[in-house]
């Protein structure tokens, strides 16, 4: 009893959930000291939220992809993944005519056990033209190539947007020397097919495409934006075939609006005049024997990272005494040597965080579990300062206290976004999930630095800044929905979101799977699309070839 007592003395006082007094409050009250104002105004999105969810909704023949950073707009990919289609977002209530006059009640409406399946069929048919306008319909690609759906890139103002396009390559057509460009090509590999890529910039507003880049026989990860990255005004792109990092700067052009410039090619050089000055050194680069594939010495990027790596352990081995510290680097030479670039993304304009790993993962030879390295690499100063294995405390420990400065969040809209370093929730989340691979079989301390670490370098643009994601303010189970913008586990009861500081239930969200009777062995997926900050999101469902699209709003019947 005394415990009981002393607990009750410890619970969270539930504050006044009241609107009305909540706006009044926010009016009169002074903010307290360490508090955001910013912070004040989004906890007012805890009585105004998606209260209703519209099942299997038809929509265009399109994938819809997410909405702008501004929210105005919807971009969505035809059916034959040929076009981008801009869709102009009418608003929270473009619906709530219509639904009024039908008298829908309840927080699920549309699905296959409504009580009035003629009513059900008409919302089913209409709402998504009530909340979205056909805008533009931009023609990209024809014939074998395709738009890439799992990827988009938008800029700081939210006016413009790149889009990636890809086709299999005519290996057969081309020399060996255009598929293996320099001695650190990856090796060719039946499995990996060779592609043709095209990175477009469009005008939203205007729909027309401004400029594009091409890269043949290549081999770039498009999927969740993980080959390209946006920061700013400045685009990089890593060639995983060639083992090259192209840096552009997007600037204004007074014909087209914007245009790509070529700044830098990372690699075989890391500075614009290093090949001139080669040239000097080789007679006739055109020979086979001059050819960069047949090079022997050590491209200028992989030299920066061996130099260092050398730095690193001969400083260990003098304040130390230590030579094994020499010794390892020595013994470990030839892997050091044989690492690739896999992954990379911005720190800022100038600095590019590059993650490096054996070959054999790339050509699927192995899993990821081997040994792999993180590099800063500095681009005006061509400088590596420094490098962390993927099991390193210290690393981890960054990642932890400063998560916010690897995801980027230079977005006024994406600000806010939870994470372990500025939210507590996220925090004790984060440590649980920790916590579970140390304490799992085969687990410990060292493999969940590993597996915590493995989501580095996150992808540009690739968390939802929507207020109802944010965990100061809701509470939800993150296995069915996150911030991260990936697919989850389509479950089979809808997911509720309660209120962080009262614990209240305060809306649900229906995405269950809305298939009779799916083959047991089908993979259950959905995605959602929440908007920046309306209470409004679309959850796309996808079962095989079956694609279904939910709608959550907001509606209050006022009849």
């Amino acid at each position: 009893m005394a415990r009981e007592a002393f607990m009750s003395t410890m619970a969270p006082r539930k504050k006044d959930q009241n609107i009305i007094r909540r706006l009044r409050l926010r009016e009169i009250v002074d903010f307290k000291p360490g508090i955001s104002h910013y912070f004040i105004h989004r906890k007012l999105y805890q009585n105004v939220f998606p209260n209703m969810s519209v099942m299997n909704i038809d929509t265009p023949s399109c994938f819809l992809r997410k909405f702008t950073p501004d929210g105005r707009y919807l971009i969505a990919f035809s059916n034959d993944q040929y076009a981008l289609i801009i869709y102009e977002y009418r608003g929270p209530s473009a619906a709530n005519e219509l639904l009024t006059s039908l008298g829908v009640n309840g927080d699920c409406a549309g699905n296959r056990d409504d009580e009035n399946p003629k009513q059900a069929r008409l919302i089913r048919s209409k709402i998504f033209q009530l909340f979205f306008k056909l805008k533009n319909v931009i023609h990209l690609t024809n014939n074998n190539e395709q738009l890439n759906r799992e990827c988009s890139l938008f800029t700081e103002d939210s006016r413009y947007v790149i889009v990636a396009s890809a086709a299999l390559a005519n290996e057969g057509a081309h020399p060996i020397y255009d598929e293996v460009r320099n001695n650190e090509s990856i090796n060719l590999n039946y499995r990996r097919v060779l592609e043709d890529y095209c990175l477009h910039l469009i005008d939203i507003r205007s729909g027309k495409q401004c400029d594009s880049l091409s890269y043949k026989i290549d081999r770039i990860m498009l999927s969740h934006n993980q080959g390209i990255y946006l920061h700013k005004d400045v685009l990089a792109v890593l060639s995983i075939q060639h083992q090259t990092i192209h840096i552009y700067n997007i600037v204004d052009d007074p014909v087209s609006g914007k245009r790509f410039v070529k700044r830098n090619s990372i690699g075989r050089f890391c500075f614009e005049d290093d090949e001139a000055l080669l040239s000097y050194a080789i007679y006739d680069p055109h020979q086979p024997q001059n050819r960069p594939c047949n090079e022997l010495w050590i491209n200028s990027l992989k030299q920066r990272l061996l130099a260092h790596l050398f730095r690193d352990s001969k400083q260990k081995t003098e304040s130390t005494g230590d030579p094994r510290h020499l010794a390892k680097f020595y013994q470990n030479f030839d892997h050091y040597l044989s690492l690739k670039m896999w992954k990379m993304q911005l720190l800022d304009e100038d600095h590019l965080f590059i993650k490096y790993a054996a070959e054999e993962v790339f050509t699927g030879r192995t899993s990821e579990s081997l040994p792999s390295f993180f590099a800063v690499y500095q681009i005006s100063t061509a400088t590596i300062h420094t490098v962390y294995e993927n099991t390193s405390s210290k690393l981890l420990w960054l990642f932890e206290n400063f998560c916010d400065f690897f995801r980027n969040c230079h977005f006024k809209s994406y600000q806010h976004i939870s994470s372990p370093s500025n939210n507590i929730y996220a925090r004790l989340l984060h440590q649980r999930c920790k916590d579970v691979i140390a304490n799992a079989r085969y687990g410990g301390q060292l493999e969940a630095t590993r597996r915590t670490l493995s989501i580095l370098p996150i992808s540009a643009q690739s968390y939802s800044p929507s207020p109802y994601l944010d965990l100061s303010l809701f509470s939800y189970d993150d296995k069915w929905v996150s911030a991260m913008e990936r697919p989850k586990a389509c479950g089979e009861h809808p997911i509720k979101f309660y209120a962080r500081d009262s614990g209240y239930l305060r809306f649900k969200v229906h995405a269950e799977m809305e298939t009779q009777n799916p083959p047991h062995h089908a993979l259950r997926l959905v995605v959602f699309a929440f908007h920046p900050f309306d209470p409004f999101a679309l959850s796309f469902q996808r079962t095989n070839s079956e694609y279904i699209v939910n709608l959550h709003l907001r509606h209050v019947n006022q009849s």
